[in-house]
């Protein structure tokens, strides 16, 4: 069992940047791939990036690649999402996600399915 609380959201400027943060506690965050999803009123939840076990690898949603990083410190049982050029529709509650599986495709963690445990959320709103 993990829990994770994400933080670091906000109001900001369309152009600015924002940096959320997902602490862990409970299992050795080091066993889970990582990933971070947003969810807008109205709309499903969809993938923006995930980060392996070891934070050596990465996979971006194309709407977002080039705009966002993912990152982790498994010392600090923390994965960030930094969040650069920012637009209005990005705004949406954004979500971590902690994954047990091992699958082969990078396409597979794009799925809410790939992930056993998930936290409260945080808004982020962006205005123009």
């Amino acid at each position: 069992q993990v829990q994770l609380v994400e933080s670091g959201g906000g109001l900001v400027q369309a152009g600015g940047s924002l940096r959320l943060s997902c602490t862990a506690s409970g299992r050795t965050f080091s066993t889970y791939t990582m990933g971070w999803f947003r969810q807008a009123p109205g709309k499903e939840r969809t993938f923006i990036a995930d980060i392996t076990r070891r934070g050596d690898s990465t996979y971006y949603a194309p709407s977002v690649k080039g705009r966002c990083t993912i990152s982790r410190d498994n010392a600090k049982n923390t994965v960030y999402l930094q969040m650069n050029s920012l637009k209005p529709e990005d705004t949406a509650v954004y979500y971590c996600a902690a994954s047990l599986g091992y699958y082969s495709s990078s396409s597979d963690y794009t799925k809410t399915t790939a992930y056993n445990y998930w936290g409260q959320g945080t808004q982020v709103t962006v205005s123009s």
